[in-house]
């Protein structure tokens, strides 16, 4: 039995293609690319559900892997996979930015410490929300929906030299606006309660020049922003679940995806 050129290269490409996908967007979806997960460990995931999804997919394009064209299909992958975890990864970057904002406000903006998930230095509050986030998405089945979406992208946007570009980076320039408006309208509460308390503190300095006001304002601006925080929890768990429902349309209507 001979196997011609033409037939290694399709097998190859056939998991080739869906991988670079799968692995890119694995390298930025939120949950699936914390750095908890030993690399070795998120390198297996990508490779069982390359494995697990390929017998699901359409033929691929019969092209050479390593040629001109077989090039560009691979970068055009990793732009799609980029760009569909990364849009997802704007909502937990808006969780971030809004515990940034109100950490600020109550006076923590000293308290920081290195994010386990990122590898980065981030605020208190920060990493509280991006906790309650990443555990707000495990048991909505984001993960799942995301896995789903990565699926149907083969279909509505299959592997190809041309055809992914601009769509993809205009729709996140769009969506990074609407996050940052989430952003806001998640510390908005906390913000305007800590402004009415500092214009009281500024009357009582005002009023009474011999009262310590960093003494008597830090714990009482702690105090409420916590308070705040805790009343606000269930407007916070529909935010999310509305942010997380517009960043799974978001990525459908990126990868051609209609409904």
């Amino acid at each position: 039995m001979e196997i011609s050129t033409a037939e290694i290269a399709a097998w190859v490409g056939s998991f080739l293609w869906p991988l670079a996908r799968v692995a890119a967007l694995m390298s930025v979806a939120p949950v699936l690319s914390s750095r908890i997960l030993p690399r070795r460990v998120r390198l297996m995931l990508a490779l069982a559900l390359t494995w697990a999804i390929v017998p699901l997919l359409p033929p691929m394009p019969a092209i050479e892997p390593i040629s001109p064209a077989g090039i560009l299909v691979v970068a055009q992958q990793i732009l799609i996979g980029l760009s569909m975890g990364f849009a997802l990864r704007l909502v937990f970057g808006a969780l971030e930015l809004g515990g940034q904002i109100i950490t600020t406000q109550m006076g923590l903006g000293f308290a920081s410490l290195i994010d386990p998930q990122n590898g980065t230095q981030s605020t208190l509050l920060s990493q509280f929300y991006t906790l309650l986030g990443s555990l707000i998405f495990l048991a909505l089945n984001g993960h799942l929906l995301l896995i789903g979406l990565l699926a149907d992208s083969f279909i509505t946007l299959p592997p190809a030299p041309t055809g992914a570009g601009r769509e993809l980076l205009w729709g996140l320039v769009v969506w990074a606006g609407h996050t940052f408006a989430g952003a806001v309208l998640i510390a908005l509460p906390a913000i305007a309660s800590l402004l009415v308390v500092n214009l009281a503190f500024g009357v009582m300095t005002r009023a009474a020049p011999q009262l310590n006001i960093f003494a008597v304002g830090f714990p009482v601006t702690l105090v409420l922003g916590l308070l705040v925080i805790l009343y606000n929890l269930p407007t916070l768990f529909d935010q999310l679940n509305s942010l997380f429902d517009q960043a799974f349309l978001v990525i459908g209507q990126m990868t051609g995806r209609s409904g």
